[in-house]
């Protein structure tokens, strides 16, 4: 049953990813047009990408929905686990709309600089789902299915109140249809930056998928550790996300308005910032992992493998932080080409052929050690991009 976790994640990067074609690609090109005063273009910009990941949500869920048990089979899943993933999956697709649209207004309003009001739509969702659960899964008696109940309408509330928000509070957002029509150049745009961080999102499920194979010879127990794992260091990543995005929007907004030594200053910053709270972080998950695991695992050997597993996820951070930033600040700015290229990079390209010779090298033990190799080599890579690119 603790393989959920694996599947219930890749099914929620897949989504994410096409909820941040829109989510990012329109914040990258509301920041720019805010630092350019340009109050038609941003209200046309956000209705499209509105209504455009509606109907991307729709298709989504119709065909996770259609094709569940070949998609569960492509993650892992094999006769003993499929039927628990079977009903979770089945209800987390029906819900895709909500989950695919809870990435717009987020990743929008954040753009007009209302962070914090961005942030209570986020957390209260997820407060939401965590007071559901144990009445949908215990209470009422419906298991796997209940949490992705509760998971769904969790990702409503976020939507209901950034609605909100666009509604009685944003002077720039619209949900407004008849201003839906957008120019090709700024569809462009939007889709070029949102394929690259959208590719993020889906390489990762990729490379979830990729990771669970290569730990089913090693058993399900294997599988199901780093389904935990993943979801317990995925806390350190979102908050190193978190003050990611926190800055694109700054530094789009600077970028659009041409001041180069302020955007120079900027950058250095968000920078340093990254790096040192993502090294902090780290090294407390490490120190603390098998006490964190322990809420999650109750058999001592799972422990033993868990806090293993924990740690080498952990161990990459400060490259990971690297990366992210490069690819920040290249969405940020309208860079497709460099930002496409990091997003294939460390949970793409660069961790499928690390994890394919590692595993010939060290077996299992390859495994682990993949992720936080592919963070450096990505790391490496986003230097040399991001030294080739003039700022103004």
């Amino acid at each position: 049953k603790d393989n959920l976790l694996s599947f219930g994640i890749s099914a929620f990067t897949l989504l994410m990813g096409f909820g941040n074609i829109f989510g990012q690609g329109g914040s990258s090109l509301l920041s720019r047009l805010m630092g350019m005063n340009d109050r038609e273009n941003l209200r046309r910009v956000s209705s499209f990408c509105f209504y455009i990941a509606i109907i991307f949500g729709v298709v989504a869920g119709a065909l996770m929905l259609l094709l569940r048990v070949p998609i569960l089979r492509l993650l892992g899943a094999d006769d003993d686990t499929l039927p628990y993933a079977l009903p979770y999956f089945t209800y987390f697709a029906a819900g895709a709309p909500a989950v695919t649209l809870s990435f717009i207004h987020t990743n929008l309003l954040r753009s007009e600089g209302m962070a914090k009001e961005s942030m209570i739509g986020t957390i209260g969702g997820s407060v939401v789902n965590i007071i559901l659960d144990p009445i949908l899964i215990f209470t009422m008696g419906l298991g796997a299915a209940g949490a992705a109940i509760a998971t769904v309408i969790g990702y409503l509330f976020t939507d209901m109140y950034c609605l909100y928000l666009v509604l009685k509070k944003s002077q720039a957002l619209s949900i407004d249809f008849s201003k839906v029509g957008i120019s090709g150049n700024h569809a462009v745009q939007i889709f070029t930056i949102g394929i690259s961080a959208a590719l993020s999102n889906i390489t990762q499920s990729f490379c979830l998928v990729l990771t669970n194979h290569s730990l089913l010879p090693f058993g399900n127990d294997k599988i199901a550790a780093m389904g935990i794992v993943q979801k317990v260091s995925m806390i350190v990543m979102l908050v190193i996300v978190g003050f990611s995005f926190g800055g694109a929007p700054l530094i789009g907004y600077t970028y659009g308005s041409g001041n180069k030594e302020r955007l120079k200053k900027l950058l250095a910053f968000i920078l340093k910032f990254l790096c040192a709270s993502a090294l902090v972080l780290s090294v407390i998950m490490s120190i603390l992992a098998p006490a964190v695991l322990r809420g999650f695992m109750d058999e001592e050997e799972m422990l033993r493998t868990g806090t293993l597993m924990l740690r080498t996820q952990v161990m990459g951070m400060v490259f990971m932080a690297v990366v992210l930033f490069m690819t920040i600040f290249f969405q940020a700015t309208g860079k497709a080409l460099p930002a496409l290229i990091l997003a294939l990079s460390r949970q793409g390209v660069v961790f499928a052929v690390v994890l394919f010779i590692a595993v010939r090298i060290a077996g299992y033990y390859g495994v682990l050690i993949t992720q936080a190799t592919a963070d450096l080599l990505s790391a490496i890579l986003a230097v040399v991009l991001f030294a080739r690119v003039k700022l103004g």
